[in-house]
């Protein structure tokens, strides 16, 4: 096994670690997982994102167990999928995320989608307190989550989130939610950090920013997550890729390089609006 590039760690307001660089399965073929998952570990990737709602899981715990590298080297990520919210059901399906994973524990739990017009998350959140209090996830968060569902959270809830996984890229900065956030200690983590389809990788300012500093396009917009402080989770099955997505500790971007790729929001969503997503 590689030894681990020197991931930077993001403090959650509960003590516990996260690297700030990840590695996402979303879309990862079940039967390619355990390869995909190895080579990110042998590249020195030590965070890896499933879920339930992936049907990958199965292959992350197989490639963490099969990789030589101690289960405490690890930081596991796994989501509870929409169709199990509730109280009994989310104590259920964490059972057989956990099965499925092999593990007594993860590192961090998320509810993987609000889905306000069903109106459990609340419920979902108290069976998440208690799976957090029997020390079977680390530490326990939420995606996808709007201000105005955490609000209702911070109100009704014992325990606030320390984690809030959303979509983020320079297209969609979702500047307001990040400042409720960090006002609260809640640690901004990005998923879909490059956007899709590779429109923004063809951005011609973010080409010319990565010429200066001789790294690809992909390589510049992990470095801006980075330096805002986001927690990021890229994703490739390509191992060229999964390589240079995490050699980006090495440069450094300017004030103006920050201020130019600012300047590209749009507020583009590439996925569900949490708002009206409800697909168990």
């Amino acid at each position: 096994m590689t030894h681990a590039t020197a991931v930077p760690t993001v403090a959650l307001h509960d003590g516990i670690e996260i690297p700030q660089l990840g590695f996402g399965v979303f879309l990862v073929p079940p039967e390619d997982t355990r390869e995909v998952v190895e080579e990110a570990l042998g590249a020195g990737y030590r965070h890896i994102d499933t879920a339930a709602a992936y049907g990958n899981e199965r292959g992350v715990g197989e490639a963490i167990a099969a990789s030589g590298l101690g289960r405490e080297e690890v930081f596991v990520t796994t989501k509870l999928w929409n169709a199990s919210q509730g109280f009994d059901s989310t104590l259920a399906a964490f059972e057989k995320s956990l099965g499925r994973l092999g593990m007594e524990y993860v590192d961090l739990y998320l509810i993987h989608w609000p889905v306000p017009s069903r109106d459990l998350y609340l419920e979902t959140w108290g069976a998440f307190e208690q799976i957090h209090e029997e020390g079977r996830a680390r530490t326990i968060g939420v995606s996808n989550f709007r201000i105005e569902d955490l609000e209702r959270l911070e109100k009704e809830a014992h325990r606030r989130p320390s984690v809030n996984q959303i979509e983020l890229h320079p297209r969609l900065q979702q500047r307001e939610l990040r400042a409720w956030q960090a006002e609260r200690e809640i640690a901004t983590e990005a998923w879909s950090p490059l956007a899709k389809g590779g429109e923004l990788l063809s951005d011609t300012t973010i080409g010319e920013i990565a010429a200066r500093y001789g790294k690809t396009p992909a390589q510049v917009i992990l470095r801006w997550h980075l330096q805002l402080g986001n927690v990021v989770i890229p994703k490739s099955v390509t191992p060229a890729r999964i390589r240079d997505n995490i050699e980006i500790f090495d440069f450094e971007l300017s004030d103006g390089d920050m201020q130019a790729i600012e300047r590209l929001d749009s507020g583009e969503r590439t996925g569900p609006d949490p708002a009206v997503f409800v697909e168990p």
